[in-house]
């Protein structure tokens, strides 16, 4: 019971993750305009993400706009939609093998091919985590980067996002729960697989009785 509990935790916290994800890659807010001049009162503020820009009015209003071209973007926002949409679609995946091989479900008998197979599960939710964290380190480069270079414009400063940020918790998030369901299951492989040993029978000699050979 206790190791179908751990899995189960796993699994939440692979669930969560993958939620995170998808929320990190929908938010325009992966890099915000810096506000770095001695003005209090700003007249907007921009939020650039993976699909949009937006434009945030002292006022309240806010204005967005899809991207027009995707061959004129930035290679990080490029990187940053083909990893976090693919990151979604295997998130799916590692929900669905995952629950085809946990201990709480019927869809496979228990045995070494269940345990493989939530093994797999597990190793799905770490690949997740560390395709998205490519993007938001790139990102977090190039902000850090430009925010530091003097040859950069106040104008064009910008400041991490709070996507970045969420984006960086389901990491965390995939990776643990992934480390948990494998490690999970491989203790409970080694635990069921124990080698079986058969003594050989021992056989009588010649004079009815037993040869010494036996005993050693």
């Amino acid at each position: 019971m206790t190791s179908a509990a751990v899995e189960i935790l796993g699994l939440g916290l692979g669930i969560l993750g993958w939620v995170g994800v998808i929320v990190a890659c929908g938010l325009p807010m992966w890099q915000v305009s810096a506000h770095i001049g001695g003005n209090i009162v700003v007249a907007q503020t921009i939020w650039e993400g993976l699909w949009m820009s937006c434009a945030v009015q002292s006022t309240g209003q806010m204005q967005c706009k899809v991207y027009d071209s995707i061959l004129a973007l930035p290679p990080e926002v490029q990187a940053g939609r083909a990893l976090t949409v693919i990151v979604a679609l295997l998130g799916l995946m590692a929900l669905l093998v995952t629950v085809v091989g946990a201990q709480c479900t019927n869809c496979i008998r228990p045995g070494k091919m269940k345990s493989r197979i939530v093994i797999a599960g597990g190793a799905i939710y770490i690949l997740c985590g560390v395709l998205v964290l490519i993007p938001l380190c790139w990102f977090a480069n190039i902000v850090i980067s430009d925010f530091y270079d003097p040859s950069v414009p106040s104008s064009k400063k910008r400041e991490m996002g709070a996507a970045l940020y969420i984006g960086w918790a389901a990491t965390a998030l995939l990776l643990f729960g992934g480390c948990l369901i494998c490690c999970c299951s491989c203790s409970q492989r080694d635990e069921t697989s124990f080698p079986v040993k058969y003594s050989a029978p021992r056989r009588p000699t010649s004079n009815g009785e037993y040869d010494k050979k036996n005993y050693v």
